[in-house]
């Protein structure tokens, strides 16, 4: 049996998948929960002798049919004796091991919950303090900036307490970059606030939500808010899990619901119910001439308020939203009841092209849906089927097995009626929302050898309907290859090709008439971790592109950098360091690659054209020694990002909503964290 050493990693969550999914949908989620939650494990970890099924979910870090196997292992045998026994679950492989080992711990300690008056005294408490500054060096963007009415810094301010993750509550203030501060249209200083109160475990009830909260139900059809991944090289993390209600305490500004939820479960029977009144920002449009009403055209999802027209579309729109779940459940299967409906204060309209055709129209909505899951031995089937208020169909199903020690397979076939719509749903498909799609995926893990890790997803898709930019139904295939070497704990390298083909228009056609074409994008990528000692880690990656849109429009990319991280034991600094080059032919066959900059916080901008860029972060911790001597539970954490693109012939400007966001620009960060606990 091989031992298993427990380091903690220098980064908490998956940072391919990160990538894959900016890629996608140009842009990443702003809640950073996941990071919050894992950073806590760190020094509080679960006891996987007292996880119920909901603890080892939340994780994000195991499959359900892991999680399935280690439960009935658990009842089975009994309590873990060591860490390492974990090895002797079916379907746990060690590289998913070495991932969970620095959240989790195993202890003969009961699970005992502490009463309410416990919870408020013994938690951790802490503060965040962010200052973010970006210097565009061009000229242009510049004068963009001067039009908005605040200054160019972005702040955010969060208080935070948690005991236990039974009892959190907290409050965060942001501020982004041109949105006014104590003045103008902001007389009550941020732009956003928001609170959160949640409580587990108090008797039958199993969670109770109050202020901001994100809900998650089956596998994102009707609804699911926060982090949530799709195709990536982590071939099996392909369904949505988690418990229903959740926190949130992040800057961002749209997906969450805001008033109460609970969740209420006696033995195999769990309810969930919320409902939130929240303003949303939205483009209302209305016809002077016919004097008819106001309606939504869109609604914007940024968060932005930084010029007049931007504020006149804040909080225009009231959103009630009310849902309910009922779940039964047992230690290998479930089948739930899922509803979720939307009232507006002013009606939603399509806009009348034709790939918009089937958009949600009017002030209500509802979807409605039944998911289910069971494990039989090393298989785990799971799925969802949804209906919205017309009675359209949207169908997601999965299996998810262990064909061998040595090889898992995740299989998901999904049919969205192109005429089905849903509001803040996520599910796993190609299309950022899950609209008007058919496909199905496969993924193949297999560990032949000791060391050696090959991924494999091959997922095949068709549009019924049209699409923006598509003006006709369409169809495209994408597969990943990954072949990765871990020796030792010092070395660990991987290797990926990956290829796309989806349809767009075509540009260069006769007017009125717009063909699709097909485009191919390849993408090439090789990467090295090395450990040098205990202190010194680097890292390095190389990744070629290869775009084409029909026969006429080619381009390639490349991109090298190199990462340094320094940690010393026992020393209160730590900082890493990059050194990067792109060169590109244009945007189309830009490059993302995720950067590290203060915690809790990261930015995976499109890199493009020629360009070197280096990053640098240097954080210093006081300990309770050097703060206050008679406060020993008091902890500050200083952190200082520094980022800089340079150009050799000139700047460049990205394809972007506005000039100042152009990637020739300095970005600083200032962050300070003190924690008490």
């Amino acid at each position: 049996m091989m031992v298993l050493a427990q380091e903690k990693p220098t980064t908490p969550v998956n940072e391919q998948q990160l990538e894959m999914q900016a890629e996608r949908d140009e842009g990443v989620t702003d809640d950073d929960s996941q990071w919050q939650q894992l950073e806590y494990l760190q020094k509080h970890p679960l006891n996987l002798n007292a996880a119920s099924e909901n603890d080892l979910k939340n994780l994000r870090l195991l499959t359900d049919l892991q999680i399935s196997n280690f439960l009935l292992y658990r009842n089975l045998l009994g309590p873990l004796l060591h860490v390492n026994e974990l090895q002797a679950v079916p379907a746990w492989d060690v590289p998913s091991i070495k991932r969970l080992l620095p959240y989790v711990t195993v202890s003969d300690q009961k699970n005992i919950v502490e009463n309410l008056g416990e919870r408020f005294k013994n938690g951790e408490q802490t503060l965040l303090l962010r200052l973010a500054q970006t210097v565009s060096t061009s000229g242009e963007a510049a004068k963009t900036t001067q039009s908005y009415l605040g200054s160019a810094a972005a702040l955010m301010v969060r208080y935070k307490y948690n005991y236990k993750n039974l009892l959190q509550f907290g409050i965060t203030g942001d501020k982004d970059a041109g949105e006014q501060f104590f003045k103008g249209t902001q007389k009550n200083g941020f732009d956003f606030y928001s609170f959160h109160f949640f409580a587990r475990k108090l008797g039958i009830i199993q969670s109770l939500a109050i202020g901001d909260f994100t809900v998650g139900f089956g596998q994102g059809l009707i609804q699911w808010q926060g982090m949530a991944f799709k195709k990536s090289a982590e071939v099996l993390a392909v369904k949505r899990q988690g418990a229903p209600l959740q926190p949130y305490n992040s800057a961002g500004e749209y997906n969450f619901h805001r008033g109460i939820g609970v969740t209420l479960q006696k033995k195999d029977l769990q309810f969930t119910a919320f409902g939130s009144f929240r303003k949303l920002n939205t483009n209302l449009v209305s016809d002077s001439f016919l004097n008819s009403p106001e309606y939504i055209s869109s609604i914007i999802t940024t968060g932005y308020h930084r010029t007049l027209a931007e504020l006149n579309d804040r909080n225009n729109v009231q959103c009630i939203t009310t849902g309910a779940a009922l779940k039964l459940a047992n230690s290998r299967s479930h089948i739930g009841i899922n509803a979720v409906q939307y009232q507006l204060s002013k009606p939603l309209q399509p806009s009348g092209r034709a790939y918009d055709q089937y958009a949600i129209n009017g002030r209500n909505w509802s979807n409605y849906s039944v998911d289910y899951s069971y494990t039989f031995r090393n298989m785990h089937v799971y799925g969802e089927m949804a209906v919205d208020k017309l009675l359209n169909r949207a169908i997601i199903n999965g299996l998810l097995a262990s064909l061998d020690p040595k090889v898992d397979l995740a299989i998901v076939y999904r049919n969205i009626n192109s005429r089905y719509q849903s509001l803040f749903s996520n599910a796993f498909t190609e299309n950022s929302l899950p609209v008007n799609e058919n496909g199905c995926y496969a993924g193949l893990s297999i560990r032949p050898v000791a060391c050696w890790k090959l991924d494999v997803y091959m997922d095949v898709f068709r549009f019924p309907w049209l699409k923006y930019q598509v003006n006709a139904p369409s169809d495209g295939h994408e597969y990943l290859v990954q072949l990765a070497y871990m020796p030792n704990k010092y070395l660990e390298m991987y290797t990926r090709f990956r290829q796309e083909t989806k349809s767009i228009n075509e540009t260069d056609s006769l007017p009125g008439i717009s063909p699709i074409v097909p485009v191919t994008r390849l993408n090439w990528r090789t990467h090295i971790n090395f450990r040098l000692n205990k202190t010194i880690e680097l890292r390095s990656r190389v990744e070629t592109v290869w775009y084409a849109r029909s026969s006429k429009q080619k381009e390639t990319g490349f991109l090298f950098y190199t990462d340094i991280y320094v940690k010393p034991a026992f020393k209160p600094w730590f900082f890493n360091a990059r050194a990067q080059y792109v060169e590109t032919d244009n945007y189309n066959s830009r490059i993302y690659a995720f950067e590290n900059t203060v915690l809790y916080n990261f930015s995976i901008p499109p890199l493009f054209n020629k360009a070197f860029r280096y990053i640098i972060n240097v954080n210093y911790r006081l300990t309770h020694r050097t703060v206050m001597q008679q406060s020993r539970n008091l902890n500050c954490l200083f952190s200082l990002s520094v980022a800089q693109t340079l150009y050799p012939s000139g700047t460049s400007i990205e394809s972007a909503s506005t000039l100042s966001e152009a990637y020739n620009r300095l970005d600083a960060k200032l962050q300070i964290i003190l924690t008490r606990h």
